[in-house]
C-alpha cells in the first residue's frame, strides 16, 4: 500500500518557523495597540505576551512538523481537524498555566481569577483565527511551489525531448564525413555529441555549476564549427575572478547558445559573432549571449520556448533575485541572466 501524500504545510523549515514567530509578535503588537478597558499595556505585560505567544506559536509548529505524517494518514478532513485543533489546545493548555502561574505569583498580568475560562477562551479563539489562516496560507504556498517545480520539471523534459533531429543528423553526417580524412577532429566531435546529449538527459537531476554550463557551450560551439566554418566565430568576455564553481541548473545557457547559432549566425549569409560575456555586479552575476541575427519577424518561435523554460527554472532556483531579459537592437539579438551569487 502507497503511503500517503503529505499534503500539510511544512513547517521544519527555519524561514517558515520565522514567519510563524513573526505572526505572532505582530499579533501581541496589535493587540497591545488596540484601545481597551485595561489601557495601554505595560513593558512586563508586553513582554509576558511575547513570550507566551513565541511559546505557543514554536511549540505548534514543533508539534505540526513532527506530526506531518502521522496527520497524512487521517485523511483529508481529519487532518486538517486535527492540524487546527492542534494549535488551538497548545494555546489553551498554555493559557491556563499562564493564568495559574500569574495568579500564584500575584503579577495581575492576566485577567482576575473569576475571568479564567474568559481568558483561555480568548487565546483559543485568537489562536484557532490565526492558525487557520497561518495554515491555509502555507498550504497555499507549498502548492503554487509544487506546481512550479511541476512545471519546470515538464519544461526540462520537453527541452530533452526538443534536441532537433536535424542536429543529431548533421553532427552524425559531418562526423562520418571526418572519419577517414580527419579520424582525430571526428573523435573529438563525438565526445562533444556526447557531451551535449548527456547534459540533456540529466537536465532535470540535480544541478551543475558555472564551469560545465561554460564547458557545455564549448562542445556545442564545437561541433557548429565543423558546420558552419568560418561563419561561425566566438568571443568569450569571461573575468578572471569569475565564480566557476556557482551552483545552477543544468542546461541554463546552452540554449540560449545554440537560438544565438540557430536562428542567428545560421540565418545570415556571412555569419556572425557569438559574443558570451560575464560580469560580478554587486553580488550578483551577469551573463549574457550577443549575436547577430535577421529581424525578429523572421525568427522562430522555438527561440521563445526555449528561454521560457530558463526563465521558469531560474524562478524555482532563485525565485526573484533572479532576472532575464532579451531584446534586438541595430541586428542584434542579446540575452541576458542576472543571478544572485549564493556564498
Amino acid at each position: 500500500m502507497p503511503a500517503p501524500r503529505i499534503w500539510l504545510p511544512d513547517l521544519c523549515r527555519l524561514p517558515r518557523l520565522a514567519v510563524v514567530l513573526g505572526v505572532a509578535q505582530l499579533v501581541v503588537l496589535v493587540l497591545a495597540l488596540a484601545p481597551g478597558e485595561a489601557g495601554r499595556w505595560s513593558p512586563q505585560r508586553f513582554a509576558v505576551a511575547s513570550v507566551f505567544a513565541w511559546w505557543v506559536a514554536l511549540t505548534s509548529a514543533v508539534l505540526l512538523c513532527k506530526l506531518r505524517a502521522p496527520l497524512a494518514r487521517l485523511g483529508r478532513v481529519g487532518g486538517i481537524a486535527a492540524a487546527w485543533g492542534l494549535p488551538v489546545a497548545v494555546a489553551a493548555l498554555g493559557a491556563l498555566l499562564v493564568h495559574e502561574i500569574d495568579l500564584g505569583l500575584g503579577y495581575g498580568l492576566s485577567l482576575p481569577a473569576e475571568a479564567r475560562g474568559e481568558f483561555i477562551r480568548a487565546c483559543a479563539l485568537l489562536t484557532a483565527l490565526i492558525g487557520a489562516v497561518a495554515l491555509r496560507y502555507f498550504y497555499v504556498t507549498d502548492q503554487w511551489q509544487a506546481q512550479v517545480q511541476a512545471q519546470a520539471k515538464a519544461e526540462v523534459q520537453a527541452l530533452q525531448a526538443r534536441i532537433r533531429p536535424h542536429f543529431l543528423f548533421n553532427s552524425m553526417n559531418t562526423i562520418a564525413s571526418l572519419i577517414r580524412r580527419d579520424p582525430a577532429t571526428a573523435e573529438r566531435a563525438v565526445e562533444d555529441l556526447a557531451e551535449l546529449f548527456r547534459a540533456a538527459l540529466g537536465a532535470g537531476e540535480g544541478e551543475s555549476t558555472l564551469a560545465e554550463e561554460l564547458a557545455l557551450i564549448e562542445h556545442y560551439l564545437a561541433i557548429e564549427r565543423l558546420r558552419l566554418g568560418e561563419r561561425l566565430r566566438e568571443r568569450w568576455l569571461l573575468p578572471a575572478d569569475l565564480p566557476r564553481d556557482m551552483r545552477l541548473p543544468r542546461l541554463i545557457l546552452q540554449p540560449l547558445v545554440e537560438n544565438a547559432v540557430l536562428h542567428g549566425i545560421a540565418r545570415l549569409e556571412q555569419g556572425g559573432e557569438v559574443r558570451i560575456e560575464a560580469a560580478l555586479d554587486a553580488g550578483r552575476l551577469r551573463l549574457s549571449v550577443t549575436n547577430p541575427a535577421p529581424p525578429p519577424r523572421e525568427r522562430d518561435s522555438v527561440n521563445g520556448h526555449a528561454q521560457e523554460s530558463i526563465r521558469q527554472r531560474l524562478a524555482y532556483r532563485f525565485g526573484a533575485k533572479a532576472r532575464m531579459t532579451a531584446d534586438y537592437r541595430d541586428g542584434y539579438y542579446r540575452c541576458e541572466l542576472l543571478l544572485p551569487i549564493e556564498t
